[in-house]
């Protein structure tokens, strides 16, 4: 006797499908039917809004992150949408893949997604580059965010470990180019921006800004994307420059969350890194944004500084850690600190012959920072960032 089929799994959620055949493959779609991300045969995959796939799998604890090729790309959209035309015949057969009252929404989004091709999908590139400049990396927290690029660039862009902005000089977007630009984003997300449920104001430290010139950009914001909260990226040394007062015209609003990368409280650590402020500066601008009724992501990185700056790195962070006033709606973020070879930090490194701490001294340093950080923080959450996993 043949084996019984496995029923479907079929999730019609607001701003989602979900299809899975059996229990080896999950794939979900966007509202504007293009696939977001694949489960199958153990691997994980994310497609971004420009078409490219990354794949992620566990090998012996140990996680695999890589960049799929066109081909595999091409492979994985053709997949998807035969799984949904594979729904659609189990659907009008009567199989009972989803409830009688969703089985009307269900069978016009099945179409949605049956209108795209692997070719199709491949050109979603080109429409994400003419809404975007290079968007190089989020918050964990807000990688479903509606990302508008109110500057490009980082407006110090001197840390000798970052290599985000290279070759990208600080720059304010004008009026008239950001209003296109967010008639663009809108465009190109279509009906699944009811699935983004933030606003992050990019790039790097667009926070910077003063309120004068933040103003007309939040209200764009919000003119579009009504209803989401904003979040954005601001560095100790320029956001310390903005009194309390400014911070909370700015959640009034409607600026919910700030991420903040802090990476040690180690101050040799930090002049090591080209990273202006202090840890006592870190401590006062934290304990003002929460004085402005903001939530902060505090971002530290996990064996920055190698085995010279283990011990201080660790000793002083941990001692920031509990200098602030953070509760139940913040986040620390834990980052594994990834040198890249293309920057200041590696040669710096490559000629003091600093050594980077060993995969298991760098696990012990996670260990350590993330009971340092429930220790000292109870209420809030203790997260890890691998900004490798960064997918838009």
């Amino acid at each position: 006797m043949p084996a019984a089929q496995e029923p479907w799994l079929i999730s019609v959620q607001d701003a989602a499908t979900t299809l899975s055949p059996d229990r080896r493959t999950v794939i979900a779609f966007d509202l504007e039917g293009r696939p977001t991300s694949w489960f199958t045969g153990g691997d994980t995959f994310k497609r971004s809004l420009a078409s490219e796939v990354f794949g992620r799998r566990s090998v012996d604890g140990d996680r695999r992150r890589w960049r799929v090729d066109q081909t595999a790309a091409d492979a994985l959209f053709d997949d998807a949408i035969r799984v949904a035309g594979a729904a659609r015949e189990a659907s009008r057969r009567g199989d009972p893949v989803v409830e009688r009252a969703q089985a009307e929404t269900l069978a016009a989004r099945l179409e949605t997604i049956l209108a795209w091709t692997p070719e199709t999908l491949a050109a979603e590139r080109e429409r994400f580059l003419g809404a975007y400049a290079p968007i190089s990396i989020l918050p964990p927290d807000q990688y479903g965010a509606v990302v508008l690029q109110a500057t490009f660039g980082c407006s110090w862009n001197r840390c000798t470990y970052c290599s985000f902005y290279q070759g990208r000089p600080f720059q304010v977007r004008p009026s008239e180019a950001f209003d296109a630009h967010v008639d663009a984003v809108r465009a190109l997300l279509g009906r699944a921006a009811a699935g983004r449920r933030s606003v992050f104001l990019a790039d790097g430290n667009a926070l910077v800004l003063s309120n004068e010139r933040l103003r007309p950009i939040v209200e764009r914001a919000g003119a579009v994307f009504p209803g989401r909260p904003l979040a954005g990226f601001v560095d100790v040394f320029s956001g310390e420059r903005k009194p309390e007062a400014a911070w909370r015209e700015l959640r009034s609003w409607g600026l919910e969350r700030v991420a903040i990368g802090v990476e040690t409280g180690h101050d040799p650590l930090l002049a090591y890194l080209d990273k202006p402020g202090s840890a006592d500066e870190a401590a006062a601008f934290v304990t003002l944004l929460k004085g402005a009724g903001l939530r902060v992501s505090v971002i530290l990185m996990v064996g920055v500084g190698g085995r010279r700056y283990a011990e201080g790195h660790l000793r002083d962070t941990s001692a920031l850690l509990r200098r602030l006033p953070l509760g139940d709606d913040d986040v620390v973020y834990l980052s594994p600190f990834v040198r890249h070879d293309d920057s200041t930090y590696a040669e710096r490194a490559a000629a003091d012959g600093l050594v980077d701490l060993s995969e298991s001294e760098r696990a012990e340093q996670d260990g350590a920072l993330r009971r340092a950080a429930r220790d000292a923080v109870p209420g809030a959450r203790v997260a890890r960032y691998h900004i490798d996993e960064f997918v838009y």
